[in-house]
C-alpha cells in the first residue's frame, strides 16, 4: 500500500510500504477513506517530537471502513464505517477505567502513552491502518454524519472541549477568551457554548481567522497587534477580566498573554503544544488565585460530541476548507503548512476524489 513516511526532520514521502496485518486478537484493520493533517504533524516534521523514528507512517486522525478484525473483537464487523480516535484505549487498565485514556497502560506503542498513531506506531496517512484495542479505539459512525464532519472528532473537537472547555471549568455566563484562532482555537470557540459561555472573545493577529472565529461562535474579536489590545479584551468583561482564557497556540508569548488576561480566581487552560519553556511568574500569580491546566486529550467525550455533530449542534464541517486525494498528500501538506496564505483550516484527504 501507499503511505506518508517520515524520513527524519524535514523529510517525508508518499511511498510503498507493507500492508498492515492483524498482530493481536484485539486489532482491526481499517481502510482509510478520509484523513487529515494536524499541527502536531508539522511539529514532527520540524524534529520537535524525537520519539518519532525514521520510517514511521504519520497521521493520527481518520475515518474508514473495517476490512478485518481480530479473533477477540466482537463489537465490530467488517464493513462497519468507523471513526479512528487519535488516542488508544485498552479499556481495562487503571487509567482507562478512570477515563484517562491519554495515559493508557496498554503495551501497544508504549505503556502509559495514549497517543501512539503516527508517533510510536504507524498512523492513518495511509491506505490502510492497524488499529490496536479496536473495540475501545474505534467508534461506529451514525448515518448522516459525513466523513468531513467525523474526521474532526478524531482529535481537534475532543481536544478543544476536554483540555480547553472542561479543564478550563467554563460555567454558564462566563467570559471566555481564546488566544489563537487556528483550527484548535476555533474548535474551542465552537464548543465553549456547550458549557454556557456568555461572551467568547477570539484573539489572533490574522484578520481572516478573526472573521472565521465569528462563524464558529465568537461574540467579539481582538487583534493583538495594536498597543491597546489588552484593554480591548477587558472592555468585553465590564472591567473584571476574563473568567477563562484558553491558550491555543503553544509559544511563550501566547501563554504570557493568557496569564495577563485572566481575572483573579480565573482559569488558564493551555491546549497549545509547547516546544520550549515558558516563564511562570509565581511571585505575581499566587495572590491572584489562578488555576492553570494543561494536558493531552483523553477522547472520553467523543461519543457525546459525535451525537452533537449528528444533530448539527457543532458545525464540524466548517473546518474542512481544502480537499485532496490521498495521492496528493504532499500538495496538501504544502497548503496546510502555508495556512496564513492559503487560509487553510483543515485539509481533507480522501481515498477518492471529493465531489
Amino acid at each position: 500500500m501507499k503511505a506518508l513516511v517520515y524520513g527524519g526532520p524535514g523529510q517525508k514521502s508518499w511511498t510503498d510500504v507493507p500492508d498492515p496485518h492483524i498482530v493481536n486478537p484485539t486489532d482491526a484493520i481499517v481502510r482509510i477513506d478520509t484523513t487529515t493533517i494536524c499541527g502536531t504533524d508539522l511539529h514532527i516534521l520540524k524534529g520537535d517530537v524525537p520519539a518519532v523514528q525514521e520510517g514511521r507512517v504519520l497521521g493520527h486522525e481518520g475515518v474508514g471502513t473495517v476490512t478485518e478484525i481480530g479473533s477477540s473483537v466482537t463489537g465490530l464487523r467488517t464493513g462497519d464505517r468507523v471513526l479512528i480516535s487519535c488516542i488508544k484505549s485498552c479499556g481495562h487498565c487503571g487509567n482507562c477505567k478512570k477515563g484517562l485514556y491519554s495515559h493508557c497502560s496498554g503495551e501497544e506503542g508504549q505503556a502509559g502513552t495514549g497517543w501512539i498513531f503516527g508517533h510510536l506506531i504507524d498512523g492513518t496517512q495511509a491506505e490502510y491502518v492497524r488499529v490496536p484495542y479496536a473495540e475501545n479505539s474505534l467508534y461506529k459512525l451514525p448515518h448522516g454524519v459525513t466523513d468531513d464532519q467525523a474526521v474532526m472528532l478524531s482529535d481537534i473537537l475532543p481536544t478543544a472541549f476536554e483540555i480547553g472547555v472542561q479543564a478550563g471549568r467554563i460555567k454558564p455566563g462566563d467570559v471566555v477568551a481564546v488566544v489563537g484562532a487556528g483550527p484548535i482555537g476555533l474548535a474551542a470557540i465552537a464548543t465553549s457554548g456547550l458549557h454556557g459561555a456568555a461572551t467568547i472573545i477570539a484573539i489572533d493577529p490574522d484578520e481572516g481567522r478573526l472573521a472565521r472565529a465569528r462563524e464558529f461562535g465568537a461574540t467579539g474579536v481582538v487583534n493583538p497587534s495594536g498597543p491597546g489590545w489588552i484593554s480591548d479584551v477587558i472592555s468585553y468583561t465590564d472591567g473584571a477580566g476574563v473568567d477563562v482564557v484558553i491558550e491555543a497556540v503553544g509559544i511563550p508569548d501566547t501563554f504570557d498573554m493568557a496569564v495577563r488576561l485572566v481575572r483573579p480566581g480565573g482559569n488558564v487552560a493551555n491546549i497549545g503544544v509547547h516546544g520550549k519553556s515558558v516563564e511562570l511568574r509565581l511571585q505575581d500569580l499566587w495572590i491572584r488565585n489562578i488555576n492553570i491546566s494543561m494536558g493531552l486529550v483523553n477522547t472520553n467525550t467523543t461519543p457525546m460530541l459525535l451525537r452533537l455533530v449528528a444533530q448539527h449542534k457543532i458545525p464540524a464541517e466548517k473546518f474542512a476548507t481544502h480537499h485532496f486525494t490521498l495521492a496528493q498528500i504532499i500538495d496538501a501538506y504544502d497548503t496546510f503548512s502555508r495556512a496564513a496564505e492559503t487560509h487553510a483550516l483543515k485539509v481533507i484527504l480522501s481515498r477518492e476524489s471529493h465531489h
